[in-house]
């Protein structure tokens, strides 16, 4: 890619989701999330990985405050930085996945009324007033699914396309892109219509944008109609520091064992942090290795993917062959991470959980990243690049 198009980070968590755009040639340029300890984990993360800071800096607390960024001195102050980022013709585009509980099925179910739901109108009201080249919405299925949900999705949309954003969806699941995890979430990807002229892809405003071929399927490795028709393991009786050899028939890729392997997680600097039980060792025991029927205790099975990576409330997820719930070292593992990804000690167990839950898998996000600049690519020439 011969150009590095500037990126706006928005409820960037410890960012699992701006790491696959950096690892794609994007250039990080604005980092916002209004939790400090999810900001303090993707500044040491990033400083872990030797990469450059945010040209813009880090923003958290009131000033992260998205539904503040629509309007007055802060919304100002943005709109400023994006004016200066096409300075030297770059390409900008916003990134970010709204807080999700009040759309999630398992969730509190409150929808755009709720606090968190309240967020996701408040990205798209800034998208609208700054009007980036391009943005990508992620959020739960349930937002795209349910019936009062999808209402409240189809409003956001329209306000897109009122300002000339040229919209495409899909639901994904992180396990096509190589993730050892079955994970559905929503994507939505808008283009200005301006943009897409500027860089000949359209020359209509009016094109929808599923007739520009936005190359969804390109960087999936594993067809969903494939991958869960697999002989998968189901359960086995849970035996401690068991050994059970790789059955044929399965992409061994996509199984935890091998993404425990690959990270080396047992010598991973976050492989002692993991809730130690203080009783009902006797209850872990008693779950079979694969048996993810319950809603509390899942353990996992070291020869098939994981559920969704939910680590918050009541969900426990045990380790395949030992007498505790997984670590961080194994969850970050989960969510398809770099083995040199790390999170700081001082971080709380909760909030370690609780970010990695959150985060969109890194396979994931580097595949969807690597979807846009194929598409942008498509369109670009030198002298759109030397002259806008």
């Amino acid at each position: 890619m011969s150009f590095h198009p500037k990126i706006f980070s928005f409820f960037a968590g410890s960012g699992f989701l701006d790491l696959g755009f950096e690892k794609s040639g994007f250039n990080i340029v604005y980092v916002n999330e209004i939790f400090s300890p999810f900001m303090a984990a993707y500044q040491y993360s990033r400083e872990m990985l030797n990469l450059p800071l945010p040209e813009y800096g880090y923003h958290q607390g009131e000033k992260a405050d998205v539904s503040k960024l629509v309007e007055g001195v802060q919304a100002q102050h943005l709109l400023e930085l994006v004016k200066d980022s096409r300075k030297s013709n770059n390409i900008v585009g916003f990134i970010g996945g709204p807080p999700c509980p009040d759309f999630s099925i398992g969730g509190k179910n409150q929808g755009c009324l709720g606090d968190n739901g309240k967020l996701s109108s408040a990205y798209v009201e800034l998208i609208c007033k700054a009007l980036p080249d391009f943005f990508l919405f992620e959020n739960v299925k349930g937002l795209w699914r349910t019936k009062k949900h999808r209402i409240f999705f189809e409003s956001l949309k329209k306000k897109l396309q009122q300002s000339s954003y040229l919209l495409t969806e899909r639901l994904i699941n992180a396990i096509e892109y190589g993730v050892p995890q079955n994970r559905e979430r929503i994507i939505l990807i808008g283009f200005r219509g301006k943009f897409l002229n500027d860089i000949e892809i359209i020359n209509s405003p009016k094109k929808i944008l599923f007739d520009l071929n936005f190359p969804w399927e390109k960087q999936i490795l594993y067809s969903k109609d494939k991958v869960f028709n697999y002989p998968w393991i189901q359960c086995e009786p849970f035996g401690e520091d068991s050994i059970i050899p790789c059955p044929d028939g399965i992409p061994q890729e996509l199984t935890v064992e091998h993404w425990f392997r690959k990270n080396d997680v047992l010598k991973h600097p976050n492989s002692e942090h993991y809730f130690k039980a203080r009783a009902g060792i006797a209850r872990f025991v008693s779950v079979a290795e694969g048996d993810d029927s319950k809603k509390s205790f899942k353990r996992l099975h070291r020869w098939r993917y994981s559920p969704t990576a939910c680590y918050g409330n009541n969900e426990v997820h045990l380790h395949p062959y030992k007498i505790r719930r997984i670590s961080v070292a194994e969850a970050l593992a989960i969510q398809s991470l770099p083995a040199n990804f790390v999170l700081p000690e001082n971080m709380s167990l909760t909030n370690m959980f609780k970010t990695i839950g959150n985060g969109v898998p890194y396979l994931a996000s580097k595949a969807l990243a690597q979807s846009i600049v194929d598409f942008i690519n498509t369109g670009v020439k030198n002298s759109f690049i030397n002259t806008r």
